[in-house]
């Protein structure tokens, strides 16, 4: 974990220098940006042996382009920057946003908030880029977080956890914890 947030750290670190450059570069970071979350909660998977939530990771993903394309080609939205009718709504916030609300509901906000911070600075360098206004993004965010609502359940509630305090005679205690593989 301590890893993962050095490595956000350092992320951002570049996106803050990336600001300077340019809007080109800042389209360029949210390009790349976007696979994060859905590749940091492929890894939390495999690392856990957590093959269910591999597939509700696959099923979350799937289901947020295939929406965010067929709106696409249905809604015929005009970009900021004029280059093309695929503006509504936003597959890189789609994108970002599934895998972060994946990450939140299996994993917990220990890995969730990291993924939505670089979720919300894909949107917001849509829309700095001129790729995207806030309606775009917005709708993209929700396609994500709505598909992972669909298809993802807590991995601790998956694998029955449970945590109970004690209490000990002579005074002492401590808690315990329970979980079925």
């Amino acid at each position: 974990m301590r890893n993962f947030f050095l490595f956000l750290i350092l992320v951002l670190s570049v996106a803050g220098g990336v600001v300077a450059q340019g809007r080109d570069a800042i389209k360029t970071s949210t390009d790349v940006l976007m696979f994060l979350p859905g590749a940091v909660g492929a890894g939390v998977a495999l690392y856990e042996g957590d093959y269910k939530g591999m597939l509700q990771l696959v099923e979350t993903g799937a289901t947020s382009v295939a929406t965010a394309y067929i709106l696409k080609y249905c809604v015929d939205k005009r970009r900021p920057d004029g280059s093309d009718n695929m503006s509504f709504p936003s597959n890189h916030a789609g994108v970002a946003f599934a895998g972060a609300a994946f990450l939140q509901r299996r994993y917990g906000w220990k890995w969730g908030a990291p993924a939505y911070t670089v979720a919300a600075y894909v949107g917001w360098g849509r829309i700095y880029a001129k790729r995207h206004d806030v309606w775009d993004v917005l709708a993209g965010a929700a396609i994500g977080v709505g598909s992972a609502c669909l298809f993802t359940t807590p991995f601790a509630r998956n694998h029955n956890l449970s945590v109970a305090p004690f209490a000990l005679p002579d005074g002492g205690g401590g808690v315990s914890f329970s979980m079925s593989l």
